[in-house]
């Protein structure tokens, strides 16, 4: 029997993977509405092959992001993105004396530290995970 309990832990899981995704969702939009200008931005930081690196950069932000709000495949999306969002914190905001880059990068750590509950505790009853789980078949004794 479900209780309220339940529900709202449902509810509260599927909100965040929803405000978790949204950062990542407006991100890969926003890389799509000016490719120039973030080729340039990962360019600026040294980071090779550019290009490539928006492609990829968009593909995990809005791909992991759809996933993640739909709660498919949802703690290995978690997982991924949490490392892509310190590896990006790390790689983009590490001027640490700058207290705007400071604040992005903890920004960074602290999205991925959620991302890391979902990846540790899944998506939740409202997810495709739950829904495409089966409990496993009892064998008559």
């Amino acid at each position: 029997m479900k209780t309220a309990n339940d529900t709202n832990t449902a509810l509260l899981s599927a909100a965040g993977r929803i405000l978790l995704a949204t950062i990542f969702i407006f991100s890969a939009f926003g890389k799509l509405a000016a490719p120039a200008a973030t080729i340039g931005y990962i360019q600026s930081v040294g980071l090779p092959f550019a290009t490539l690196g928006f492609a990829i950069a968009v593909a995990v932000e809005l791909g992991g992001g759809v996933l993640l709000v739909l709660g498919m495949k949802t703690r290995w999306v978690a997982a991924a993105l949490a490392v892509f969002s310190i590896v990006t914190g790390l790689a983009f905001h590490n001027a640490l004396g700058d207290q705007n880059q400071l604040i992005h990068l903890l920004k960074n750590f602290a999205m991925a530290g959620g991302l890391l509950q979902v990846a540790a505790f899944g998506a939740g009853a409202f997810s495709i995970d739950a829904r495409t789980s089966r409990p496993a078949i009892r064998q008559p004794a």
